[in-house]
């Protein structure tokens, strides 16, 4: 039979196109009602848009209300970043370089973070797409004329704070026990008797943790829910507000971008205005507390009659996520076989487990782990003090290195166990100690 060749020709399939995953970001930078309407307008106006654009997926809208761009503690701008590092969009718009950050350095930062990652930034206003060649050329001029922008707008806050000071008038005031109206301090009556009853516990003797506790245990909370700690009882007790007067300008913001305050020490004027407000204490009482937290700083004081604390490379920078408190370094069991430094969470240190179940983290553990988010063979402190801006420490066993370029790198640790640690060269040590501390006590007998 004949062999026959037939050529067949196959339909053309159709290539299904990847939706693209758009989210959109918004925020205004005032909480009234204007605004706060311009927000909702924003909103509505990115999801129709995403949603009626042809290859768009919508991925939501993130949006943060009465916060300024100069802060990077906005939060859903914050989750908007994780969702990106999650792979779960593609694209963002916003609708300027101002509405994003008017900080250069940050702008620059994220944008390029997101370039990494493959999600492109569309400005609606400048018509930018950050992915395109020229992208980040025209968010570098333009974010820095946003940073001039809001420069400009500081100085001019400034200038209206400065003419309040000069008129004895407050800017804003928070404190626990008045509420600012038109400009002036009225008393809130309940705060203002639990401040009168604190005057009266800490002038019997009362400290700042039996204080905090004795506020705990009778369920006095402060102005948001919270505990009232004892150094804030104690520091609202030696505020001159609390008898009718006020010193205005006690700090000063150092840049309109930190937004950081700096203590005034003689760099700014400050104005000291007397009796402009009703007390909640009468002066003798407020002398008395005074002249009692002196006495008892003189008494407590260090041995060497100096204040001055100790600075190691962790200090200030390991955060726990259990209550929010900085952790601190302590030596255990010292000059002895057993000795080990750690560092401990200050609120575990101060009040115990019942108050914060974070676990120590051995100071070997934390440099090794230390040296590998850095890529380094060994512990540098001095690249430690310039990559990382701090160690947060979300779970016993986690710890999350958050570095001043914006990555994070997380490290994961196990406590080793005493019979790991039980080696023949401690075993040795023991042994010495024990003899010696033998003689030691013969000694003495025999000296008796």
């Amino acid at each position: 039979m004949e062999r026959m060749i037939q050529k067949i020709t196959l339909p053309a399939r159709h290539k299904v196109s990847k939706m693209k995953r758009v989210a959109a970001y918004a925020r205004v930078s005032s909480g009234r009602e204007a605004p706060l309407h311009s927000l909702s307008a924003q909103i509505s106006h990115y999801s129709g848009m995403i949603q009626k654009t042809p290859g768009w997926q919508y991925a939501g809208v993130y949006a943060d209300e009465a916060l300024s761009g100069t802060k990077d503690s906005r939060g859903e701008f914050q989750r908007l970043l994780a969702d990106c590092k999650a792979g779960k969009i593609d694209m963002i718009i916003a609708k300027s370089v101002s509405r994003f950050a008017r900080n250069t350095v940050t702008t620059l930062r994220t944008i390029r973070e997101l370039r990494l990652m493959g999600v492109d930034v569309f400005f609606e206003e400048q018509n930018i797409h950050t992915m395109g060649e020229d992208g980040e050329l025209l968010l570098t001029l333009l974010a820095a004329y946003a940073e001039e922008e809001a420069r400009s707008v500081s100085e001019n806050q400034k200038w209206r704070i400065k003419s309040n000071y000069e008129q004895g008038l407050p800017w804003s005031v928070t404190m626990y026990g008045y509420r600012q109206v038109d400009g002036r301090l009225e008393i809130v009556p309940e705060e203002a008797e639990i401040l009168r009853l604190a005057a009266d516990l800490y002038l019997e003797g009362y400290g700042r943790y039996r204080l905090e506790d004795a506020f705990a245990a009778a369920n006095i909370k402060g102005r948001h829910g919270a505990n009232l700690g004892g150094n804030s009882i104690v520091g609202l007790l030696c505020n001159e507000k609390i008898v009718g007067d006020m010193l205005l300008q006690k700090t000063f913001v150092t840049d309109p971008i930190s937004k950081k305050q700096r203590k005034n020490n003689g760099e700014k004027p400050q104005y000291f205005v007397e009796g402009c407000h009703e007390g909640i204490l009468d002066r003798e009482t407020y002398e008395k507390i005074l002249a009692e937290r002196a006495r008892r700083a003189d008494t407590y004081k260090p041995r060497s009659g100096s204040y001055e604390r100790n600075r190691f490379p962790f200090s200030g920078k390991i955060h726990c996520g259990k209550c929010g408190k900085s952790f601190t370094r302590k030596v255990l069991n010292g000059n002895t076989p057993y000795e080990k430094r750690g560092w401990l969470c200050r609120t575990f240190n101060q009040k115990g487990k019942a108050h914060c179940d974070a676990k120590q983290i051995p100071e070997d553990i934390l440099k090794r782990l230390t040296a590998e988010a850095m890529g380094l063979p060994e512990f540098d402190e001095a690249a430690f003090a310039a990559k990382v801006e701090e160690i947060q420490v979300p779970e016993n066993g986690t710890l999350v290195f958050v570095f001043y370029d914006g990555h994070i790198v997380t490290k994961t640790w196990d406590n080793p166990s005493r019979r790991h640690s039980w080696n023949p060269e401690n075993r040795k040590k023991a042994r010495e100690l024990a003899l010696r501390q033998a003689a030691e006590r013969r000694l003495a007998q025999c000296q008796q």
